[in-house]
């Protein structure tokens, strides 16, 4: 369909079925500066996606800058911000940050190497029906409009998210069905290949996982169908680009001057060892081969190439290297074996003030994991465009540059901290206890001491012995582990697949793929690849064989702690949990709060109520614990004619007085019984402040108390 504007310009617009329902990718409307532009709505979600490039590539760099912003809107589920002060959207929320990667990682390998212009994709969110989320939405309008950009992309792009439901696997869930699923995997990738996977799962199996994988690749086929009909149908004018690629000349002559010298210092058990091995050649190639001074015009630098290239030709000659003796002699750079898994040590309770600690060693990757307990008003305030929820476990993750013998200034988390956070998060939710069982808010923090590959699974590692020693009784252990993967491009069809890749074999090699779960199956998954896309039967290879790396990391696991330790920290909160009337929490709040205010500062405990009348006490002390409960129970408690009460007079009068039983329930104590004997005047035996026994005699039919002091003086 097409509408014709007054500027010249013209909307197209393409549908089809996707999942069930029509996604419609419209162009030409929005956005008409961008290089390409396109709105794509699904249900009652509508995104929209920029695409921009620069005309010259930058330079000075090394990397390809692409910058992938996923942008919330609260007005897109029409809310405004629940901040009292700030009302504009500000710092991404973690989901949005998370949403970003998701969109970029599918993205980025479908790039030439080399390209060096500045891409940047803006994803927003115009419109959220709060049904479908509109992540999936987000990666398709992010591949359309690179697709009508011109830009050097090798899309387009697909995205599909897999439920499972009563044992039955469910393309693009709602929301409301993602609550009850066992699966939440999130799949991206072209016509023909997988390009990325996340995953959040409770114990699911491999072959389950695979497929999942099937079907989502089978559901977006006619979503790529309509990308390429839209490119054709709107003609995009390809945009011309030079690639910044180390020169073949270099690459030969640094070839050369390393023959005979890439082979036992290169490939060394010891990662330090080999690492200065390989400092040693850097430098020998750059004395050879680098210019001398700055001016290249020198007749010194005849045949003499830039530092910077001298570097990117030694890098790609070292992978080449590392590569070839992967997949022609079986030989990795420290000597295991494909499926071999580095040394594991570990330690628990290192920390003494902490809830608890653990610290996880796997080669030189280290990992120290805290974790710290805390009560029901701890947990995290979620207010997204989506979501307005409390977050009660939470898992942080910190990089700092030590843990790669780096000196770089120090950061606020990234995002790919927050990313490796959220993976160990998921991997360990479906392990944790019920709150009912287990009321405590949980943070657990990794700090990265040593980084030399799979440092996120090596915190899920760090995690689950850290939450054991902290006393969470988590239903079973998790291990954690990364795959690799090298491909011969020479010979399609060879492939070696690795486990607990390290630094050097994640460079140089096509895959990082992260699989963490129990002895049962699978919790979490996380795959990111450099080239083209891999075909499902080597996800499904790599699945099988990281089952077995897990069974060997579980085995080391449980031999440094095998069971959540029975009794919490002495630094940790205790809670004690107690029911009341929800009629009652307005007696134990008080007007203005006043009276949990005066609880907590008297006692100095920490109180939670929920709506259903569940009271959480949390304190250190266990007799502070007692006496706040004795307080609530006495706020809520009603009155019981016979029971004997210990009341204080609050006021008197000549009939009588009246004395609180409860805290602010008064009863009347009449002049008559007060004694036996008959009282004259009462001011004269009686005075407010006195405290003493009294008996509730009756509640008349007004609800009025009757008390008796003289009852208690027979018998």
């Amino acid at each position: 369909m097409e509408i014709i504007h007054p500027f010249g310009g013209k909307t197209q617009r393409f549908s089809t079925q996707f999942a069930g329902r029509e996604l419609t990718i419209e162009t030409g409307k929005l956005a008409f500066m961008a290089d390409g532009a396109v709105t794509v709505r699904y249900g009652d979600t509508v995104v929209m996606a920029a695409a921009t490039t620069s005309s010259e590539p930058r330079e000075g760099i090394d990397f390809f800058p692409l910058m992938v912003d996923y942008e919330e809107r609260m007005y897109a589920a029409g809310k405004i911000s629940g901040s009292r002060f700030v009302k504009r959207e500000g710092r991404p929320s973690e989901q949005a940050i998370l949403t970003s990667r998701l969109i970029d990682r599918p993205i980025r390998p479908l790039f030439p190497k080399g390209y060096r212009n500045d891409v940047q994709v803006v994803v927003v969110v115009l419109s959220a029906d709060l049904e479908h989320t509109p992540d999936i939405i987000s990666v398709i309008a992010a591949s359309s409009a690179l697709v009508l950009s011109g830009a050097p992309f090798d899309g387009p792009v697909a995205a599909c998210r897999i439920a499972e439901l009563d044992g039955e696997l469910v393309p693009y869930p709602t929301a409301e069905q993602l609550v009850k699923s066992k699966l939440n995997l999130t799949v991206a990738g072209t016509r023909d290949a997988i390009m990325m996977v996340e995953a959040e799962a409770n114990e699911v199996s491999e072959d389950t996982i695979t497929d999942a994988l099937e079907l989502a690749k089978h559901t977006w086929q006619p979503v790529i169908d309509l990308q390429e009909e839209m490119a054709q149908a709107v003609g995009v004018t390809k945009q011309k680009f030079e690639l910044h690629m180390p020169e073949s000349d270099i690459v030969t002559k640094v070839a050369e001057l390393l023959k005979g010298k890439l082979g036992d210092g290169v490939r060394h058990k010891d990662a330090r060892k080999r690492d200065e091995t390989l400092g040693e050649l850097r430098q020998h190639v750059l004395d050879q081969l680098a210019f001398l001074e700055d001016n290249p015009t020198d007749e010194a630098n005849a045949g003499r190439y830039a530092r910077a290239e001298v570097k990117a030709a030694f890098t790609k000659v070292i992978d080449m290297e590392i590569r070839r003796a992967i997949l022609e002699d079986g030989a990795r750079p420290d000597g295991r074996a494909t499926t071999e898994i580095r040394p594991i040590s570990g330690d628990t309770g290192l920390l003494p003030r902490t809830h608890g600690s653990a610290l996880f060693t796997r080669g030189s990757t280290q990992a120290l994991s805290v974790t710290t307990l805390g009560p029901a008003s701890d947990a995290q305030l979620i207010d997204t465009m989506e979501e307005d929820s409390k977050k009660r476990y939470m898992h942080h993750y910190n990089f700092p540059p030590y843990s790669t013998g780096e000196a770089k200034p120090m950061r606020s988390a990234g995002r790919r901290e927050i990313g490796h956070g959220y993976l160990a998060e998921k991997a360990l939710t479906a392990v944790l206890p019920d709150f009912e069982d287990f009321p405590y808010t949980i943070r657990v923090v990794s700090e990265i001491l040593s980084s030399n590959g799979s440092t996120s699974m090596a915190s899920v590692c760090g995690s689950t012995l850290s939450l054991m020693d902290a006393g969470v009784p988590i239903r079973k252990p998790v291990a954690g582990i990364a795959m690799g993967l090298v491909l011969d491009h020479d010979r399609p069809g060879k492939y070696v697949i690795l486990s607990d890749i390290q630094g050097t074999e994640d460079f140089a090699g096509d895959m990082d793929f992260k699989v963490a779960g129990t002895a049962d199956g699978v919790t979490a998954l996380q795959m990111d690849i450099k080239v083209k896309g891999i075909t499902i039967e080597i996800m499904k290879n790599a699945l099988a064989q990281a089952l077995e790396g897990r069974e060997h990391i579980m085995g080391e696991l449980l031999g440094i702690l095998d069971a959540p330790r029975p009794e919490l920290s002495p630094y940790a909160p205790r809670i004690t949990k107690m029911m009341i009337d929800p009629e009652k929490i307005r007696e134990v709040i008080g007007k203005g709060g006043e009276m949990i205010n005066r609880i907590i500062a008297e006692t100095g405990v920490e109180i939670d109520i929920d709506d259903t009348g569940l009271v959480m006490i949390a304190s250190n002390d266990e007799s502070a614990a007692k006496a706040a409960r004795e307080w609530i129970e006495m706020l809520t408690e009603e009155p019981e004619v016979g029971k004997v009460y210990h009341g204080k007079v609050v006021r008197v009068m000549d009939f009588g007085a009246f004395v609180e039983i409860m805290p602010g329930r008064d009863g009347l104590l009449h002049i008559s019984q007060i004694s036996d004997e008959r009282v004259e005047d009462i001011h004269t035996v009686l005075k407010e402040g006195d405290e003493f026994e009294v008996k509730l005699t009756e509640i008349d039919s007004q609800g009025r108390l009757n008390l008796s002091k003289k009852v208690l003086n027979k018998g």
